[in-house]
């Protein structure tokens, strides 16, 4: 797997919730965001100390996050 290397996990911040870079913007906040419709271009225009790249690792994680899940799961 790649190197997620944008995304953080500190106890210290967010409680503890994946953010982007250490930075107080959460995972969740940049895939709410998408799923509402906006862009990418959208999301970086609303939070300037973010990057496209960020953006992108954002769904990196939550793809990787997925797929682990199912993995796991048990069939039906």
């Amino acid at each position: 797997m790649k190197t997620l290397d944008r995304i953080t996990i500190d106890p210290r911040v967010c409680l503890g919730q994946p953010t982007i870079r250490g930075m107080r913007i959460t995972v969740s906040v940049v895939l709410k965001m998408l799923a509402g419709g906006q862009s990418t271009l959208d999301i970086v225009e609303a939070y300037p100390e973010l990057e496209e790249a960020d953006v992108r690792q954002a769904i990196e994680y939550a793809a990787w996050l997925a797929s682990d899940q199912l993995r796991i799961a048990k069939p039906a």
